[in-house]
């Protein structure tokens, strides 16, 4: 059975200012959000899942996890202690006992984009520490040592592409020109601003098919936006796919709908 053992309400936690002598515990097998990126919009706050081991120093037990603390936090661009200090935390996680002295945990992380991350720079790979901590009989703080763990985990900017597809309707090989716009979260004005410069494809779909084939790949302008033409031939939906970066995650916008006569 599960046992609750951490919990945080905060984006960036504030760990003790000195560390002391090693706890012994190890923290290893950690996996964030199951492995894929964390794409973070500007207001909507996210709990990505996050698994990991504890392995315990001799004299304590994975049965009694009250002596003891192991709460992982994501940080990047720093060191191990300032990223303990400023990185982002778990909110709340269960441990089960998995061996004498082995527990198996899961719980998630919580990244409010207002708060949290505050430069377009937190698009990247993080590293991965944790706080260590054992506790005396009295509930005083016996020991405590922030240390590395396994894994990373990646951050990126969420995007948003729109499209509008023109004249509705249009005569049969006549010209039909597809704009839109693509954007992305920019953590630092808290607002949505153009992506310059990227590939994006424009896509189509037959009335009756279910299936889009890409038809051209156009490059957005300096500010993000797309335009280019086509020749109507038959009803369909029109629509942009941006396939994402290392930063940016990927983006398909409702598709515009062009009846031909």
């Amino acid at each position: 059975m599960g046992v609750v053992v951490g919990a945080l309400a905060l984006s960036a936690f504030t760990a003790p200012a000195a560390q002391a002598a090693s706890t012994g515990i190890k923290v290893s097998r950690v996996v964030v959000n199951g492995g894929k990126p964390i794409v973070v919009g500007t207001t909507d706050e996210k709990e990505p899942s996050i698994t990991f081991r504890v392995t315990l120093p001799s004299g304590y037990t994975s049965a009694d996890m009250w002596p003891w603390t192991a709460r992982p936090f994501l940080y990047h661009g720093t060191t191990l202690a300032k990223g303990a200090e400023n990185g982002l935390g778990a909110v709340m996680y269960t441990c089960d006992a998995t061996t004498p002295r082995i527990a198996d945990c899961e719980g998630s992380l919580y990244i409010d984009p207002r708060y949290g991350l505050r430069s377009n720079n937190d698009a990247t790979t993080w590293k991965i520490g944790a706080l260590t901590q054992l506790w005396k009989p009295s509930g005083g703080l016996k020991t405590e040592q922030i240390v590395t763990a396994s894994g990373t985990a990646q951050l990126k900017r969420w995007a948003k592409v729109t499209v509008n597809a023109s004249p509705e309707p249009v005569k049969k090989g006549k010209t039909i020109t597809v704009t839109g716009s693509l954007k992305r979260a920019d953590w630092a004005k808290h607002t949505y601003t153009g992506v310059g410069g990227a590939s994006v494809k424009l896509q189509f779909r037959k009335k009756g098919s279910s299936t889009y084939s890409t038809v051209k790949t156009v490059k957005t302008g300096s500010t993000g936006a797309l335009k280019t033409t086509v020749k109507a031939s038959v009803d369909g939906y029109w629509r942009w796919s941006y396939g994402g970066s290392s930063t940016t995650g990927t983006a398909t916008a409702k598709a515009d709908f062009v009846d031909v006569r």
